[in-house]
């Protein structure tokens, strides 16, 4: 093998990252502060240009279907800026209406609704109760009156005198003719008289036969007459009760409809309540009784007034569904637990002796009445997970009305009846905050979605790091650090918070706009200086702020760490293997993320051409990874089997990889092992490598560098720093450095080294310490480099594969020639 020239060496030094690049410190000297509190906050929402333009645009316009998707993931602030905004747009807005349900006379299981002007629902409910309250007292008042009684006795006198004047004419015609009629319990009694006395049968039957006939045909004659009188007596009670129920009538008629012209006069523009007032004074009349029944069993004047009327009285009463009396302008409702009910409103029900029972009056509405005038917030992931909500919702979109049912019916589950509330007209603007992954799968899946939701914001993650945003950077910090009454930020805290804010975006020259992990840091960040008794943040209490968020989170780090220090999990950090690589990935657990190095390990062999990945073979690999290792084929053949076959098959493994894996970073890393293991060159276990890699060798961009660097770096560190351990990482991840103090020193020693990479060749390099070669004109390679030796051992495999094909078919044609000879 060729080893490394001196020019060599220089070109390895190339491949160093430079020490200013490993952590792009923030200078401010160019503003004038000493702390933030001499700095005016920022009233302007940083960096979200294009979502505030997206957020005006669908909240000022008012057509149908131009309801909003907010995207972005949580801690940017986006329901602090939707808040801000619709408050602002709604005080513009006029109040809605109250929305009221009050009974339907006609047909009692379909309610009705009324809609009001701002306050009038909770003054029609409370007039409806004065209304009742002041009947109870005044219809059996007035059914005890002078006036009343003594009409009460002319039906009674006239009934009484007119059977009286009857039965008198009957006795009459009986006495004229010697007949007696006596009253008995069981009814009338005819017979003939003698003296002051009814006759005896013997006396009668000594009587002369025409005597007898005579007194017969009488007592026949006035027998029919009291039948027929006793008949009428029916028909003149009747008439009677008519006279008793028309009188009833007209005096509930005089009372009831003076108390309800009354009401009436407070809401003579509103046909709607008149059509109630009048219906309620109907039943009324119709239900006198039920008022003079109940005139018995009244409290004392503490009942007059209240806001409960007695249960049989609930017909007349006022279900108020929304009140606006306290709002100003239109309502702005978030919902945070936004459930089929919840958003649609229910119709309860009370146990009534051992049975269910409802009425319009226990009919509870959702937030979509709440917010209907208004705007309404949603959070989509929590209404997803709610079953039917999201169905509801998009039913009452698409129709523009509020139809309250409950589950049961709405799944034909309920064979009972139930209430059928009129439904309620809908105006309104739904607001949706979700992840932009969800608003992806329902504009594919979801045909309806993009027809209800046209308008969406997408919340920027983060913005570019340059002077002009940096001063309004500060500015936002200080309004931060202002509106939570912490401690002013000095200019070191300042800056170390700006440098920390690129770091969470893992872009040198990006700021993070997760506005909950910059609250959350500064408020920590305040608490560490108070307990240092500052009057001030100052860079220390920033760096301690995120030393302590990262030592709380950090004992599943250390337990791996643990692992390979004690050589539990392997990792070599020294020496040189032959087709074994230190790779890196990332685990992120609930925002936490360290890197963790991985032993990747490789064979090759004569074969196919096939590579196996064996992660995906036991299922443990990704789409992502094993489009990764389907390259590495590509490259193979490219590079060294254009003109033969290419006659190895190669295994790729993690070793002691024990649960999934995602992501095509470590195919850079595979992709040497696989080098190595065909040319049987040993590769250095002092350098770890991450990096993806395409069809052309070419290296790739990845993420969490700084996280996969850092991790490589604390193993060595534990085992002891030689000063020939490093990182080789891809060039274009140099933007995205912004490693720890502890490693940024090391490199500055020469104890630790970091390399930045475009083409797999350079890594090789650095990891083998011999040069790949150019392919000359005559197409082969310069002895002693690796491709020369992976060139080599390719056509190797490819002559074996051709002379085993020979022997096979030699082996054939023998074969065939012993079975014709025999």
């Amino acid at each position: 093998m060729q080893s490394l020239s001196r020019n060599s060496q220089s070109a390895i030094n190339q491949f160093t990252v430079k020490q200013s690049e490993l952590y792009h410190a923030c200078d401010l000297s160019q503003f004038s502060f000493e702390t933030t509190d001499e700095l005016e906050p920022l009233e302007e929402h940083l960096g979200q240009s294009r979502a505030m333009q997206a957020l005006k645009f669908g909240i000022g316009i008012k057509q149908e279907g131009y309801n909003l998707f907010v995207l972005g993931s949580s801690g940017l602030g986006k329901q602090t800026t939707i808040r801000e905004l619709l408050t602002e747009e709604a005080e513009e807005t006029a109040v809605p209406s109250d929305w009221c349900y009050v009974n339907n006379f006609e047909q009692a299981h379909k309610p009705l609704v009324l809609a009001l002007p701002k306050g009038m629902g909770r003054q029609l409910q409370q007039d409806m109760l004065r209304f009742i309250d002041d009947l109870l007292i005044a219809l059996p008042a007035a059914f005890e009156s002078d006036e009343y009684h003594a009409a009460m006795q002319t039906i009674n006198e006239e009934y009484l005198r007119r059977e009286e004047q009857s039965l008198d004419e009957v006795a009459a015609k009986a006495e004229k003719n010697n007949i007696m009629m006596m009253r008995t319990p069981s009814g009338w009694n005819l017979g003939p008289k003698q003296g002051d006395k009814v006759m005896s049968p013997e006396e009668f039957s000594q009587l002369p036969d025409e005597e007898q006939q005579a007194v017969t045909q009488v007592v026949e004659e006035v027998r029919d007459e009291l039948k027929r009188i006793l008949r009428q007596i029916p028909k003149w009670q009747k008439e009677s009760r008519a006279k008793v129920k028309q009188l009833n009538r007209e005096v509930s008629q005089g009372t009831v409809k003076q108390y309800a012209e009354d009401l009436k006069q407070k809401y003579l523009e509103l046909d709607s309540v008149l059509h109630f007032v009048d219906k309620v004074t109907e039943d009324v009349i119709e239900n006198t009784d039920l008022f003079r029944k109940y005139a018995a069993e009244m409290k004392d004047s503490s009942q007059t007034g209240s806001n409960k009327l007695p249960p049989d009285f609930n017909a007349y009463q006022v279900n108020v569904l929304v009140d606006h009396t306290a709002t100003q302008g239109a309502p702005v409702v978030f919902e945070d637990h936004p459930s089929y009910q919840n958003l649609i409103g229910r119709i309860e029900h009370i146990a009534h002796f051992g049975s269910l029972i409802t009425d319009f009056s226990l009919i509870k509405p959702g937030a979509l009445h709440q917010a209907n005038g208004g705007y309404l917030v949603l959070d989509v992931r929590k209404i997803l997970s709610s079953p039917y909500a999201w169905e509801g919702l998009k039913r009452a979109l698409s129709s523009r009305e509020i139809k309250i049912e409950s589950l049961e019916q709405l799944m034909s589950l309920a064979s009972t009846t139930s209430l059928q509330p009129e439904p309620i007209p809908l105006d309104i603007k739904v607001v949706l905050t979700g992840s932009r992954l969800l608003y992806y799968l329902l504009k594919h899946y979801d045909p309806e979605f993009s027809r209800l939701f046209k308008v969406s914001a997408d919340f920027s993650e983060d913005m570019i790091r340059d002077d002009d945003n940096i001063g309004l950077y500060v500015r936002l910090i200080a309004g931060i650090q202002q509106r939570n009454h912490l401690l002013p930020l000095d200019r070191g805290a300042v800056e170390k918070v700006i440098e920390q804010s690129s770091r969470m975006a893992q872009d040198a020259f990006r700021v993070s706009l997760h506005m909950g992990n910059l609250s959350d840091l500064l408020v920590e960040a305040d608490h560490w200086a108070r307990k240092q008794q500052r009057e001030s943040i100052a860079k220390e209490d920033v760096q301690q702020a995120i030393d302590m968020r990262l030592f709380m989170m950090g004992q599943i780090k250390e337990r791996l760490q643990e692992a390979v220090i004690r050589g539990i999990y392997k990792i070599a950090t020294s020496g040189e293997v032959i087709a074994q690589v230190n790779g890196l990935s990332v685990i992120e657990l609930d925002g936490y993320a360290f890197g963790r190095p991985s032993r990747i390990t490789a064979t090759a062999r004569l074969g196919s051409g096939k590579v196996i990945d064996i992660e995906r073979e036991v299922e443990l690999g990704g789409a992502i990874h094993s489009k990764g290792v389907m390259i590495l084929s590509s490259y193979l053949a490219s590079h060294y089997a254009k003109e033969q076959p290419l006659a190895l098959s190669a295994t790729l493994v993690f070793e002691q990889s024990y649960g999934s894996l995602e992501g095509d970073s470590a195919s850079a890393a595979e992709l040497c092992t696989l080098l190595s293991a065909i040319a049987e060159v040993p590769l250095k276990q002092s350098l770890a490598i991450t990096g993806s890699v395409n069809q052309h060798g070419e290296i790739q961009a990845i993420g969490g560098v700084n996280e996969k660097v850092e991790g490589f770096f604390d193993i060595c560190r534990e085992r002891g720093l030689s000063g020939e351990q490093g990182v080789i990482i891809p060039q274009s991840n140099i933007q995205h450095l912004m490693l720890k103090d502890e490693v940024c020193q090391a490199v500055e020693k020469g104890k630790f080294h970091l390399y930045a990479v475009s083409m797999i060749d350079e890594a090789m390099t650095l990891l083998t310490g011999v040069e790949m070669g150019l392919r000359a004109d005559d197409g082969k390679y310069p002895l002693g480099t690796l491709n020369a030796l992976i060139d080599k051992k390719v056509a190797h495999f490819a002559a074996l594969q051709q002379q085993f094909a020979k022997n096979d078919h030699g082996k054939n044609r023998l074969l065939k020639r012993s079975s014709k000879d025999s």
